[in-house]
């Protein structure tokens, strides 16, 4: 028990630092390719603060834990709105100009409406997730190119590539994704030994511990964005965030394996991402031309959430 805790305390700790390098090293070799602020943008932003979830629900699928890749997409999505995104605000109000952002909330409130379809029937199947990842793909796309063709944007202004020379920006792209396996094997290992000691489920790990531990991410981001008033970055890490949790991290995981789902993801885990979901929107976006700020109580209401969420998964996992 002692060793699977510390396993997932060190996996955490590596999983952190090996995304931060991995995005590093990405972001440099983009920019020394060439590519547009724009993608330099959507890798920081989409895959930069996805790729623990990515790695560590792809690994858990492939592990045979579904509930820990599953849980891990959703309870991140719940992380992000409700813990990081109201810790943030606590600390300082958000402020929201970017259009990005004005046009991608309204889209992840309407991916996540789609995320119930493959739930409904208890499977996410292969041919739904790659449906899912098609649709990915598809919204990628179409971000791109309508970012190129509208040019520059308060968010992807705010993010520079590292000052890295070809050669470091590789050995950190190779080494971070490296390291990022490693680490999520290990966090994945220690999860089920620990769910496995407490005799709960894998589901309710992935929901907590792991969900928060591939959040950090975010919260370093957003934090640090708040801190350099970039206040559209610390919203905009969490709405891109969310869709790629909700479309390629569920995809892959699926991919892999099926996912059988636990009867209460829909009536607990789902409902309490979607009405997050509308909170963000209803809160950052306000009417007759108001300013559209996240503040303080906004903020504390979310934390609120998260903690009432939290103590009934922890209740209901041991009394299961």
């Amino acid at each position: 028990m002692l060793l699977a805790i510390a396993a997932i305390v060190g996996g955490l700790i590596l999983l952190v630092w090996s995304a931060d390098r991995f995005v590093d090293g990405a972001a440099a070799t983009a920019n020394h390719l060439g590519m547009p602020p724009l993608l330099i943008g959507l890798i920081v932003i989409g895959f930069g603060t996805s790729a623990p979830e990515m790695m560590v629900s792809a690994l858990a699928s492939l592990n045979g834990n579904p509930g820990i890749a599953l849980g891990n997409a959703f309870g991140s999505n719940i992380t992000n709105i409700a813990l990081i995104l109201g810790t943030t605000a606590v600390i300082a109000p958000i402020l929201v100009t970017s259009s990005v952002i004005k046009r991608e909330a309204p889209i992840l409130i309407a991916l996540t409406l789609l995320a119930l379809w493959p739930l409904v029937d208890g499977v996410i199947s292969t041919h739904e997730a790659w449906t899912l990842l098609a649709i990915f793909a598809f919204y990628l796309g179409w971000t791109v190119y309508s970012g190129m063709t509208n040019g520059a944007d308060s968010l992807t202004e705010d993010v520079t590539a590292p000052s890295l020379s070809p050669l470091a920006a590789w050995i950190w792209l190779v080494l971070g994704l490296a390291l990022l396996v490693l680490s999520s094997r290990i966090l994945v290992w220690g999860a089920v030994e620990v769910a496995t000691a407490l005799g709960i489920s894998d589901l309710i790990i992935g929901l907590t511990v792991v969900a928060v531990g591939t959040s950090l991410p975010e919260l370093a981001s957003a934090i640090a964005a708040i801190r350099k008033n970039e206040h559209d970055l610390a919203i905009g890490n969490i709405i891109g965030s969310n869709i790629f949790n909700t479309l390629a991290v569920v995809g892959i995981a699926g991919v892999i394996s099926p996912i059988n789902l636990e009867s209460e993801v829909i009536s607990r885990d789902w409902s309490v991402m979607m009405g997050l979901t509308l909170m963000l929107m209803l809160f950052a976006f306000r009417p007759n031309n108001r300013p559209n700020r996240i503040n303080r109580v906004h903020g504390a209401i979310f934390l609120a959430c998260y903690i009432g969420y939290t103590a009934y998964l922890i209740y209901s996992g041991f009394n299961a």
